[in-house]
């Protein structure tokens, strides 16, 4: 292997898509248990690797020089190997620095608490007090059997409540393939919260983030700091020279262009990833916009409705007049649940999906929402649909629904529009 990155698991990494947005190089995953990984290192086969979850501490006996970043945080993200003798920097600590600043959130003499106890908490952790005049409060929580003096347990975050302004994460508590395990915290109970900051990067969302978004908290994803680690760990693999901290490699690099190529390649890694979620009443044209974004920009297009007729093999109006709504909305979640890890999809949606919040939160961790706004006297009735077979119960219907559509959508589209000016809304807000 000449590139690449070793951890377990890494089903859920994006890192080889990102580096081949920075880099031409054959960029590899490999994924080690611990007799596995103990060889590689041992043979050294790699001209530079980055390093996750579970090894960032475990790689540092096979190092013969470690980076003074690295050493301070006890944790490893890039190796270079220099005429064979392996070189450790951490850039996991830039990476972070970077996605706030981004972001824009200050946290120069914020109260800061940090979720986790691993390498990432301690590279956050310094990196939050490298940015910090020190007379803030930065707290890592921790669970009862791993207390360490001067942090706080889960158990007792009650005590500061009133007092944080920014939570990180670093757990992989919401990671793919467990999006929707039980949140550590709820974040609501926080009266001063400006900001929640999640290292997991896939979903896109996690539902830590999608609860800040919901009470107007910002919300920043792992993804700008994964891209932003592996753009300076691209650096180190090219320009690493023996004994050269990773300081002094970086300082003949344009911070300028840094931070242009940073943009570039989150821009198209997002829209690589990012999911179009089209949602609406009846007839206001998802599915036909679907189509049309599939058909010009390449998405695979997917038709809740279609898929659900799939499964049961009968129109929906005949499956709910024989087994009721509430049967039909449980086969709808099922199938909105099994699609919402997929990548760089349009989804059209059926016009009540948005009534379960579980089903709105499935569909934000890799998507954004965007609510086709048609007027109630453009929408029609149909006998295929039994909750607006007429008027009536249409008018109803979105009188019902509308407040619900706006408050959980990302971006309101005008649906009144012809078809190309919504299609070039959607693209553009995406």
């Amino acid at each position: 292997m000449e590139y690449g990155l070793i951890g377990n698991p890494l089903k859920h990494s994006f890192s080889k898509e990102v580096h081949s947005l920075i880099a031409n190089y054959n960029y590899e995953l490999k994924e080690l248990d611990n007799d596995s990984f103990d060889i590689f290192m041992q043979n050294k086969d790699f001209k530079a690797i980055n390093v996750t979850i579970p090894y960032k501490q475990k790689v540092i006996p096979y190092l013969d020089y470690i980076d003074d970043s690295a050493k301070n945080i006890n944790a490893v993200n890039t190796i270079v190997n220099i005429n064979g003798k392996l070189h450790g920097y951490n850039t996991d600590i830039l990476g972070v620095l970077a996605s706030l600043s981004h972001f824009n959130v200050n946290i120069d003499n914020k109260n800061v608490l940090i979720l986790g106890t691993g390498a990432t908490s301690n590279t956050v952790y310094h990196a939050v007090m490298s940015a910090n005049n020190n007379e803030n409060t930065i707290l890592k929580a921790y669970r009862e059997s791993s207390k360490i003096k001067g942090d706080i347990l889960y158990s007792e975050l009650d005590k500061v409540y009133n007092d944080i302004q920014i939570i990180i994460n670093t757990t992989s508590n919401g990671m793919y393939p467990h999006e929707n395990d039980n949140q550590l915290i709820d974040i609501s109970k926080f009266t001063k919260l400006e900001a929640v900051m999640d290292v997991v990067y896939n979903p896109l969302r996690t539902n830590l983030l999608i609860s800040a978004e919901k009470i107007g908290i910002k919300a920043i994803s792992g993804l700008y700091m994964l891209i932003a680690q592996a753009l300076y760990a691209n650096i180190l693999f090219i320009n690493a020279k023996e004994h050269l901290s990773a300081k002094e490699i970086l300082s003949s690099i344009d911070n300028k262009e840094i931070e242009n190529q940073l943009n570039d390649v989150y821009i198209k890694c997002l829209s690589d990833k990012q999911n179009i979620v089209l949602i609406g009443m009846p007839t206001c044209g998802k599915s036909t916009l679907g189509k049309m974004i599939s058909n010009k920009y390449g998405y695979k297009c997917i038709d809740t409705d279609k898929l659900i007729e799939e499964k049961i093999k009968c129109k929906i109006s005949d499956y709910i007049k024989t087994h009721g709504e509430e049967s039909f909305r449980n086969i709808e979640t099922e199938i909105i649940k099994s699609i919402s890890s997929e990548n760089h999809v349009v989804i059209s949606t059926g016009g009540g999906a948005i009534l379960r919040n579980e089903n709105v939160v499935n569909l934000k961790q890799n998507g954004k929402l965007f609510f086709i706004n048609r007027s109630l006297q453009l929408l029609m009735p149909s006998s295929d649909r039994p909750l607006t077979s007429d008027i009536d119960s249409l008018k109803k219907k979105f009188n019902e629904r509308l407040p619900i559509y706006k408050s959980v959508c990302d971006i309101e589209i005008n649906g009144d529009l012809e078809f190309e000016d919504k299609i070039n809304d959607i693209i553009n807000g995406n």
